[in-house]
């Protein structure tokens, strides 16, 4: 930690108003002991309910299962990451890697296929951390559709499992279904700040 951090934190810590640390520490629920079928059986509940698109898959099946997703989208040119897995890429899709690709080429294609670090059953959240088969934050922000694989035994309890595992060292991305917002009379707009459509595979390794 730098110098100057350490100041920064010791007066806030000092300005902090007595009892304040045990606000912070209180003991608050950290797993909802589930087993994992029910993790997954809960995560996949949760992001039905924010519009995403569901499907299982096993580690044989994820190609043609992410051919079956684009279809249904209509979509055709996806962005990958450099390290997506080879049994991972659908033949009948055209892929490009992503090399340094301008926001105008992510923009200019039809969705982005990518990996997950874990997700959060609970809130039906995925977590991106730049890691294995995820690419760069501007992979999975720009294109209009994302095609997500989940693998089922990286599926979480809740918010403090997942911060627990993760590590600070790179970009974290925390998607809780497709990017939307609504102004001051309460119009949904989707893909404001990401993608407008999600669809997420739950994967057996």
């Amino acid at each position: 930690m730098s110098d100057a951090r350490s100041v920064i934190l010791e007066r806030i810590r000092a300005a902090a108003p007595p009892g304040a640390r045990n606000l912070v520490e209180a003991d608050y629920r950290r797993t909802l002991g589930l087993d994992r079928g029910e993790l997954v059986a809960l995560f996949a509940a949760r992001i039905v309910e924010y519009d995403v698109g569901v499907r299982y898959a096993t580690c044989a099946e994820l190609a043609t299962t992410l051919a079956r997703a684009a279809a249904e989208h209509h979509a055709h040119r996806f962005a990958i990451p450099a390290d997506l897995p080879t049994a991972w890429r659908p033949r009948e899709l055209a892929l490009v890697r992503d090399r340094a690709l301008t926001n105008a080429e992510l923009d200019g294609l039809d969705g982005a296929i990518t990996g997950s670090a874990l997700a959060i059953a609970e809130t039906g959240t995925i977590v991106l951390d730049c890691g294995p088969a995820q690419g760069r934050r501007a992979l999975t922000l720009i294109p209009d559709l994302h095609l997500c694989v989940v693998f089922a035994d990286s599926i979480v309890g809740t918010v403090p499992e997942a911060v627990d595992r993760i590590s600070v060292d790179r970009p974290i991305t925390f998607v809780s279904g497709p990017s939307a917002t609504s102004d001051i009379e309460l119009t949904r707009v989707r893909g404001v700040h990401g993608p407008r459509r999600l669809e997420v595979v739950i994967a057996q390794r």
